[in-house]
């Protein structure tokens, strides 16, 4: 058996008095769609962004593809890994946020050349031919030379998905990705998301879409004050959950 992408073992962490993650234990697959669901202020995003060491964290452990995120262990104990090691690690898993955050002084193509190019070193001839080739894939090509300001929240999200993919990543993550877009240009991401899905790509995704984390997801996990209230295969955890929180939870979304 290979290891898994992602192995979670009592991940804790606190913003001040505040403890966020109150002992995270999961573990996502290679090629496999985990989905996250669970209240605002669960700590599903905080999640994500210990996975890709946005945010330290304070007790347990993280492992992305058999490696420790953010530390070395020598010796039983753990040591911060340096500047250059974290960029080295970060550089391996694509993150998608619910704004945008693109460069508004760069055009979709610039916006995701500049990864390729600036961190990894890639000849700007090729990033382009590259380039060009992920806005084909997420469907907007025609777009290239666009500034953000010119495209629509949903055009602007597949940009951001073209330019995490630019960096070759192991591993997706995807927070909220379609909550800040208009009700009708949701699909044009959630189809995006479907076909990486379908190539393979490992991906978290922290989400409202019932209906995309039952038919794309394999397991969804059911966040709630910081713990794991429920966890297990995609379809049961949306049409059948166990947990009486889970069911509100799903029921009251569906109902929306």
């Amino acid at each position: 058996m290979s290891a898994p992408m992602v192995k979670a073992e009592r991940v804790r962490k606190r913003f001040g008095r505040l403890e966020v993650l109150k002992g995270i234990s999961l573990q996502v697959e290679d090629k496999q769609v985990y989905c996250l669901i669970g209240p605002s202020g669960s700590g599903k995003s905080t999640f994500l962004r210990c996975v890709n060491h946005l945010e330290k964290i304070d007790g347990g452990r993280l492992w992305v593809d058999g490696e420790l995120v953010g530390y070395r262990q020598e010796h039983g104990r753990l040591y911060d890994l340096d500047g250059k090691d974290i960029a080295r690690q970060r550089a391996q898993t694509g993150m998608v946020f619910q704004h945008f955050d693109l460069f508004p002084h760069m055009t979709a193509l610039e916006n995701v050349i500049e990864g390729p190019v600036h961190v990894k070193g890639v000849s700007k001839r090729e990033a382009i031919a590259k380039g060009h080739e992920l806005l084909h894939q997420v469907g907007i090509d025609d777009k290239a030379s666009e500034y953000p300001a010119r495209l629509s929240g949903g055009q602007q999200q597949r940009v951001a998905i073209a330019r995490a993919l630019a960096m070759e990543p192991k591993l997706m993550l995807f927070d909220e990705a379609t909550s800040a877009l208009d009700p009708e240009r949701v699909h044009e991401v959630l189809d995006v998301m479907r076909e990486l899905a379908h190539q393979g790509m490992t991906m978290i995704v922290v989400t409202h879409e019932m209906t995309f984390a039952r038919d794309v997801g394999d397991r969804v996990a059911f966040m709630d004050g910081g713990v794991i209230v429920e966890e297990g295969p995609a379809r049961q955890m949306i049409e059948d959950p166990t947990e009486e929180r889970t069911k509100e939870f799903v029921g009251s979304v569906l109902a929306h």
